[in-house]
C-alpha cells in the first residue's frame, strides 16, 4: 500500500509514477534517536523468507519521490528497503524534506547538518530495520550523490554493516578513519564525472594500505546522478546502460553478502 503526502518539492513525474504502479507494500515509520524521529520510507519485498535489509541514504536534495522510486525498486529485487529522511526534525517549521520551500533550501538544509546527528541517525536506522520481523538482520547501505559520501563515512562509523554501496560519492579525507572500515567498499562511478572520480586513485590507496576490500566501476558516458537519470524515460542511452548495469551488479553484491 502506498501512502502519499503532501510535497513542496516538484516530484519526478516518472518517478511518482513508479510508485504508484507498484504493488508492494510501502510505510512511513518514526525512528526515535533520543527526541529526534528520523522519518523514513519503507518497502518490503513480496517474498517467502525474511529479507536483507538495505538502507538507502538519499541525494543532496533530501527524500525525493525518486529516492523512494529507488527504494521500491530494490523491494522489487527482493530486499527489505528503507529510506531516512536526514532532513528530520530539521527546525521548528521543517520537520522533513518536503516542509522546505523548494529543492535548493533542501539542498543548504542538508549542509547545515551536524555529521555526528547523520551518523546517530543513520545509527538508530540500521538497529530499526536490522529488528523488523522480516528482516534476516543482515544490513547493507547504498547511498547517491552527498549519500553516496555518507555510505561511505557510515562504513567508518559502523561496524556492523554487511556492505557499502557507494554511488558518485566522494570518500572520507583522512587516511586514518579506514582502519575503521569492516564491510566491503563498492563504488559506482560516471565516466562524466571527474570531479568525483578525480579522488578515487587517493581513496584506493588509502583503502590498500588499510587492507580494506575497495571494488569499484567506471561506466563510460555515464553522468553524475546517472541512476536518477537512468531511470528517466528521456534519459540518455548511456546513462540508461549504466543504470541496467549497476542494477545488475547491486543484485551479485546483496545476494553475496
Amino acid at each position: 500500500m502506498l501512502i502519499s503526502i503532501p510535497t513542496a518539492l516538484k516530484a519526478q513525474d516518472f518517478a511518482l509514477q513508479q510508485l504508484e504502479a507498484s504493488p508492494r507494500h510501502h510505510e512511513w515509520v518514526k525512528v526515535a534517536n533520543g527526541e529526534r524521529n528520523v522519518h523514513c520510507f519503507v518497502a518490503y519485498p513480496e517474498v517467502s523468507n525474511n529479507a536483507p535489509a538495505v538502507i538507502v541514504i538519499h541525494e543532496n536534495r533530501g527524500l525525493t519521490d525518486w529516492v523512494r522510486s529507488l527504494t521500491d525498486q530494490l523491494a522489487a529485487a527482493g530486499f527489505l528497503a528503507i529510506a531516512p529522511d536526514l532532513l528530520s526534525d530539521f527546525d521548528e517549521k521543517r520537520r522533513k524534506t518536503d516542509d522546505f520551500e523548494n529543492s535548493d533550501a533542501a539542498r543548504n538544509g542538508i549542509y547545515e547538518l551536524n555529521p555526528d546527528q547523520v551518523t546517530a541517525d543513520l545509527n538508530a536506522v540500521y538497529h530499526y530495520i536490522a529488528q523488523v520481523p522480516a528482516s534476516t538482520g543482515q544490513v547493507s547501505v547504498m547511498g547517491f550523490c552527498w549519500g553516496g559520501s555518507q555510505s561511505f563515512r557510515f562504513a567508518t562509523n559502523n561496524d556492523q554493516i554487511s556492505a557499502a554501496l557507494v554511488f558518485y560519492g566522494t570518500a572520507p579525507n583522512e587516511a586514518e578513519v579506514f582502519q575503521r572500515i569492516k564491510a566491503p567498499v563498492y563504488g559506482f562511478y560516471g565516466g562524466n564525472d571527474q570531479r568525483v572520480n578525480a579522488t578515487i586513485a587517493q581513496t584506493e590507496e588509502w583503502m590498500k594500505a588499510a587492507d580494506k576490500t575497495f571494488e569499484y566501476e567506471i561506466y563510460p558516458g555515464a553522468g553524475h546522478a546517472y541512476m536518477r537519470a537512468g531511470d528517466d524515460p528521456a534519459g540518455s542511452p548511456e546513462n540508461k546502460a549504466a543504470t541496467t548495469a549497476s542494477w545488475e551488479r547491486i543484485r551479485q553484491i546483496l545476494t553475496q553478502e
